[in-house]
């Protein structure tokens, strides 16, 4: 679906496009066209590769989509693609962005994703002095917007995250232990979605500034390298994320483990307590016709005396030690 196709000279906006006359303003010069389309069919695609002269290796990939992020170049021309994240009702949704840019046009293709860039758009109107250096700054402007996308769906994570912490030694609040690990992993997939978005990423990136960059980009390697900076500090924080949750996990398992000892210390601690019993009333039980005390008439208190005073002793020093 075509979402808008406008024409620009020296950052100016000069006109809100048809597809059929792109063909005419790319022969201006000084003018580049931006195109922005939402689960584009194949036919559209089809129809932008014919205006362009797409590479038709950019074009299927942009077609059957679910590929990692990357910066391929063909030629002069640049092809982008970036995943696009946001968190819903506690879900991590995951879309794509795939972006063609030569110095007459940038083609954006948005799929599977609820996330605009009609902001984008806004901002770079709003800067005509960069958007006079041409394709190459929308292209910056989109990655920008995307890659800030990021932070916010990571301190999503962050947050669930100490909240999880918190139930494990909170067991009132926390639920179950199977519950807290069920959690941690969820969360582990989620951090992991965001990390395979991030990382190849930023290794893409790296192409576009110092040593040999697609001359389209040339004019803005400083601003590309600030997009390295950023997804650089989104990479470590989610490193940190990762071995926290691993962490986590290995916590939640260990105080599983010391339940465990705690609830075998009180049943050892009992079964103590009641073998005492047994035994005396194992020996006093047998059927043996002479037996010391068997016929004295304190034998029977005596006996219970002795066997609750025994097993008295027992419980106040397992009580004392912790067992109980």
């Amino acid at each position: 679906m075509l979402v808008n196709c406008v024409a620009y000279r020296q950052g100016r906006k000069l006109a809100d496009l048809p597809v059929q006359r792109i063909g005419e303003y790319l022969k201006q010069p000084d003018t580049f066209v931006w195109v922005a389309l939402k689960d584009a069919t194949a036919e559209e695609l089809a129809e932008m590769q014919a205006e362009f002269g797409l590479h038709e290796l950019a074009v299927e990939d942009a077609h059957h989509g679910h590929q990692r992020p990357k910066i391929e170049e063909y030629g002069d021309s640049v092809f982008v693609v970036m995943h696009l994240l946001e968190i819903v009702d506690g879900e991590l949704v995951q879309g794509e962005v795939n972006v063609f840019v030569d110095e007459g046009h940038i083609l954006s293709v948005r799929n599977r994703a609820a996330q605009t860039f009609l902001g984008v758009r806004d901002r770079a109107e709003r800067e005509p002095h960069l958007l006079s250096l041409g394709s190459a700054y929308v292209l910056y402007a989109l990655m920008d917007a995307v890659v800030d996308r990021y932070f916010p769906v990571l301190d999503a994570l962050e947050t669930e995250l100490e909240e999880i912490e918190e139930h494990i030694f909170d067991r009132e609040r926390g639920g179950s232990p199977r519950a807290n690990i069920e959690r941690l992993y969820a969360l582990k997939r989620k951090v992991m979605v965001l990390k395979h978005a991030v990382a190849p990423l930023m290794e893409a990136v790296s192409k576009l500034y110092g040593g040999r960059v697609p001359r389209t980009c040339a004019n803005l390697q400083e601003y590309f390298r600030d997009i390295y900076d950023h997804l650089t500090r989104l990479n470590s924080s989610i490193d940190t994320a990762r071995d926290t949750i691993g962490t986590a996990i290995q916590v939640n398992l260990s105080m599983v483990t010391i339940e465990e000892s705690e609830v075998n210390k009180r049943l050892a601690a009992w079964a103590g307590i009641f073998a005492v019993a047994t035994a005396f009333a194992g020996i006093w039980g047998m059927n043996f016709e002479f037996m010391p005390e068997l016929k004295w008439k304190y034998g029977y208190p005596l006996a219970l005396l002795l066997m609750g005073g025994i097993c008295g002793l027992l419980y106040w020093r397992f009580k004392k030690s912790g067992w109980l």
